[in-house]
Formats: C-alpha cells, sequence, structure tokens
C-alpha cells in the first residue's frame, strides 16, 4: 500500500543536501539528482542508493509535481527521479511542465510492475522521458536494481553535461561525421524497400517526432526495434499507432511484412528478417546477442542488410551503448543507408554516436530531418 504520509519540503530539502554535500565533498563535480515520489519508503530507498555513490548528489527531494516544479524555479539539476501516481496533479499531467522547468535535465521514470504502470510508463515515454525503471515493491531494491539505476543516471546526465558545456563553449556546428550527402537515392542510390529503426534510451520520444513528421504513406514495411521490457512491448505498439496512424504490431514468427505497417521486435527475442516467395518474413532468434540486450539492434540490422542488400534504410535513433552499429556496417557495406540521429536531440547518444562515428550515416539530423531523408530514400520527395 503507499504511505501518503506528507511529503518532505523540496526547497529545504535541496538546500540541507546541498549544505552537507559541499561540505563533505568539496570540489566533486557530482550528477545532481532531484527525487519525486510520494512514498516516504520509497523517497529513503532513492536516497540511500544515491548517496553511496561519491559521484552522485541529492539535490532535492519532493512528495508531489507540485513540489517538485516549486524546487525547479530556484535550482537546477541533472536528473529526475519521478513517480507517476501520486496526489495532486500527478506525474504523467506534470511531465511536459517538468520537462520545461528543468531546463535541460533528464527524466527517469519509476513506475510500479502493474499493467496500468506500464501503460502509463509508455505514455510518459512518448511524452519526453528519457528512461524508465519498474519500482520494486518495498524490501525488493536489490544490488542489481541499485547498479541498474546508478548506471541510468549516470549516462544520461554525462550525455546532457557534455551537450551543455559544448552550447556554452560555442555555437553548434553542423556534425563532421556524416558521408557525404550523395549517398541517398537520386544519385546512385537504389529506392530503399524497408525502413528499419533502432533505438533505446530516449528513443520513443524520438520516434513520436520521427512519425509526426512522415507522410502517412510511405509505401515500404517499418520495423522498429525498441529496448524495452517485454511486458510493455504490446503497450508500445499501440502508443505507435497513436502516434504515427499507422497499424502497429508485435513481431510473431513468419510474420508477412507488409508496405506502411508497423512491426515492433518483442521483448523476448531479436526480430531478423528473411526473403520468402513473394516478399519477407520475420523470423524471432533467441540466441544471446553480442551486446547483451533482447531485442537487440545488430542482429536486427544484420538480417535486413543480408535480406535487402542496396534497397536496406536503416535508422539509429537514441539510445545507451554502442547496440546496433555492427548491424549498421553491415547495411552500408550491402549498399544500403544508414542515419542517425544528431547529438542535440538525443536524450543519450550512445548508439546513433558510435554510428556517427565509425561514418558509416548519410545524415545526421533531429528526427524531423530524417524524416525528410526518408521520403527521399524510399522514392518520395521531402519538403524543406
Amino acid at each position: 500500500m503507499r504511505n501518503n504520509s506528507a511529503p518532505l519540503p523540496a526547497a529545504t530539502a535541496a538546500e540541507d543536501f546541498s549544505r552537507t554535500r559541499a561540505a563533505s565533498r568539496p570540489g566533486v563535480n557530482a550528477i545532481r539528482v532531484m527525487v519525486v515520489d510520494d512514498s516516504i519508503t520509497a523517497r529513503t530507498v532513492y536516497a540511500r542508493i544515491i548517496e553511496k555513490e561519491r559521484d552522485l548528489e541529492l539535490s532535492a527531494v519532493a512528495g508531489t509535481a507540485e513540489d517538485a516544479l516549486a524546487a525547479l524555479r530556484t535550482m537546477r539539476v541533472d536528473v529526475i527521479l519521478l513517480d507517476l501516481e501520486m496526489p495532486g496533479m500527478g506525474g504523467l499531467k506534470a511531465l511536459p511542465r517538468l520537462i520545461a522547468a528543468a531546463r535541460g535535465a533528464q527524466i527517469i521514470v519509476v513506475s510500479a510492475l502493474t499493467l496500468a504502470g506500464a501503460e502509463h510508463t509508455v505514455q510518459a515515454l512518448a511524452l519526453g522521458a528519457a528512461d524508465a525503471l519498474p519500482k520494486p515493491p518495498p524490501g525488493r531494491f536489490d544490488q542489481d536494481y541499485r547498479n541498474g539505476l546508478v548506471a541510468k543516471i549516470r549516462g544520461i546526465a554525462r550525455t546532457r553535461r557534455v551537450l551543455r558545456q559544448q552550447a556554452e563553449a560555442s555555437p553548434r556546428a553542423p556534425s563532421p561525421f556524416a558521408r557525404q550527402p550523395g549517398h541517398l537515392r537520386g544519385i546512385g542510390q537504389p529506392r530503399a524497400h524497408v525502413l528499419a529503426i533502432g533505438a533505446s534510451t530516449g528513443g520513443i520520444h524520438a520516434l513520436g517526432r520521427l512519425f509526426a513528421s512522415l507522410p502517412p504513406q510511405i509505401g515500404v514495411p517499418i520495423l522498429v526495434t525498441q529496448h524495452l521490457p517485454g511486458s510493455f512491448t504490446e503497450i508500445f505498439a499501440r502508443q505507435l499507432e497513436m502516434l504515427s496512424g499507422r497499424t502497429a504490431v508485435v513481431a510473431e514468427d513468419r510474420l508477412a511484412l507488409l508496405p506502411n505497417r508497423i512491426v515492433v521486435a518483442p521483448g523476448d527475442a531479436h526480430m531478423t528478417v528473411v526473403p520468402v516467395r513473394g516478399g519477407h518474413q520475420v523470423r524471432l532468434d533467441r540466441e544471446p546477442a553480442a551486446s547483451g540486450f533482447c531485442p537487440s539492434v545488430d542482429p536486427f540490422f544484420a538480417s535486413v542488410a543480408q535480406a535487402f542488400g542496396a534497397n536496406a534504410l536503416g535508422v539509429m535513433l537514441s539510445g545507451m551503448g554502442r547496440d546496433g552499429c555492427a548491424g549498421a556496417g553491415q547495411i552500408a557495406a550491402a549498399g544500403g543507408v544508414i542515419l542517425a540521429q544528431d547529438e542535440e536531440s538525443c536524450a543519450v547518444w550512445g548508439m546513433p554516436g558510435a554510428v556517427a562515428q565509425a561514418g558509416i550515416a548519410s545524415a545526421i539530423l533531429p528526427p524531423e530531418g530524417l524524416a525528410g531523408r526518408i521520403v527521399l530514400a524510399v522514392g518520395g520527395q521531402a519538403w524543406s
């Protein structure tokens, strides 16, 4: 049962924690974390996890979204841990306001292990939360959970800090990593017959922006591998239907690929594709991937390269790590096109950054810009 005791005053907590850590760790450039949860038990657990890490600082705690918004008027943080089910405004309704007030801080949703919690979490990710972590019942915060949470905080915060420092140092210059722009359809490039998209942290929000900028019909199958727990994939497919206005289904073995339909990788297998008489089908692969992810983008992109060759189009969106870079290299080696999301628009520029730095991306752009390149690649006419 949720603890409904009075929330700790956010501003007072922020002042106390800031003073304590400034005295105990002078000179440490710590990652500043805010915890927003109405459960005093959860707040205490998260505080203890953060306090044990020398590079993390608990800057504020709040029991409601209203308290968090008030605190953000006078302080700056790097990461916000946000519960969604709280009294008052609640986390989901407050999310757009928190993103605006946070001035570049990234939000990690900590959601209950329920169907409703999963639905709200996917909605939050579509609205712009960078990542999500299931919140276990009291007493179940084991070491693996603690390690996973700390890794997410560090990965997300470091990306945003680098961007902030770059922006403050000089105006943003065009990416030096993109291949020559001639490597798109219209200058010797065959028309793409498939759109394959890989994503992880921050990917659901990026997908929403991408699909909002695509025309209703692009004439090719759309395949998506997004790192998500298995319990989220059906909800994710429904969310993509709403975001894109297209039919979206979770992949099943031997499912036929159809133009304009979105097929989402399941949470317990890698989605791959194979040619068959009259078209292409999905095959589900459960062999461990080198990246350690399931589903993984590497075997997905590799199969697209083998099945479609120079007619393959791969897009890498926001995500932590390097999953998909090897598979993207295979698409490029087969003569296909790889596009990558740019650093500024990503929650984490790990996966698209790896592709960009490998020199295999034909364009490195925000999702809206990638949409225009996709239209060109499938044989349509891009717009400015």
